[in-house]
């Protein structure tokens, strides 16, 4: 059997020849998003203005700031924890308006970059480089947070007794009557990611590589367990090598989402479409969970 965490064990060969479908997570984690490599080329992605398949774009992340600020923290100063916090640009964003926020992600770089803006700006945040599932998420003296936020669809990259645990101790840190803002993927958009047919493309560089390489996605559904596996496998043009990276996604229902949330000790107040509390729409990819810590 080829060892996940060793991505360059994989010829061409294993690729014609490759099992369909994976068992899902068998294959890794999730994409290397803590490798120092990858995650300088992510931290791009998460810049970038051109569109929006790591981070939202600027104007995008202001609108969302400001219905944060106003309707769910009522526009006074606040403690905040902002888990898969990426480069800080929530986080920022929401300390320039007067709160005071604590970030944590996997990513290095991402990291780096926020706790340097964050330096140069004279922001009061604090950024902390760790996986949710395992890093400790108590605030500076151990002060409870007023607000937690998980938004973009992080939650359902996790098995589903890892969300829990998420959750529960998101819970755990949050002062009575305390928010959490979860953002996750509806049902149908993770069907519809486990669906989604195979593409090739090529590059001169890109997410998975600087160098010039073909990429294939592939995606897998298991209708059963409601879980979608993607598979990415690259292909360095010059010598043939290749790379594989698998990520998998748990789906849920709105009840579901319900349950979840009320076994870590949560109240839902609102589901919205958008974080702006817009209506929700039966196209949506995410939907927004604003719940309150019973």
């Amino acid at each position: 059997m080829t060892d996940p965490a060793q991505p360059y064990s994989h010829s061409i060969a294993d690729l014609i020849a490759r099992a369909v479908p994976p068992e899902p997570w068998a294959e890794g984690e999730k994409i290397p998003w803590n490798d120092p490599e990858f995650s300088r080329r992510m931290l791009g992605e998460h810049l970038s203005q051109e569109h929006g398949m790591a981070s939202r774009q600027s104007a995008v992340i202001d609108d969302h700031v400001a219905w944060l600020h106003a309707e769910v923290l009522g526009g006074k100063p606040s403690r905040i924890l902002d888990l898969a916090c990426g480069p800080g640009l929530y986080a920022s964003r929401l300390a320039k308006r007067g709160h005071q926020c604590t970030g944590i992600d996997f990513g290095p770089a991402s990291i780096e970059y926020a706790r340097e803006a964050a330096q140069s700006d004279g922001l009061s945040c604090r950024y902390v480089e760790g996986d949710l599932r395992t890093t400790d998420f108590a605030g500076p003296d151990d002060d409870l947070y007023d607000l937690v936020i998980l938004i973009y669809g992080e939650l359902n990259v996790f098995r589903e007794e890892e969300a829990r645990g998420i959750l529960r101790r998101a819970r755990a840190v949050l002062a009575p009557g305390g928010k959490l803002v979860l953002e996750p993927h509806t049902y149908d958009a993770v069907h519809r990611a486990g669906d989604a047919p195979p593409v090739w493309s090529s590059a001169e560089q890109g997410l998975f590589s600087d160098h010039p390489h073909l990429r294939l996605d592939e995606a897998f559904w298991d209708r059963k367990q409601g879980i979608a596996t993607q598979r990415y496998y690259i292909v360095d043009a010059a010598s043939g090598r290749v790379q594989r990276h698998s990520s998998s996604m748990q789906a849920y229902g709105d009840d579901h989402y319900a349950t979840l949330l009320a076994d870590a000790g949560f109240s839902i107040d609102a589901m919205h479409g958008m974080l702006t509390g817009s209506e929700r729409l039966v196209d949506d990819d995410l939907l927004v969970i604003v719940a309150t810590a019973v």
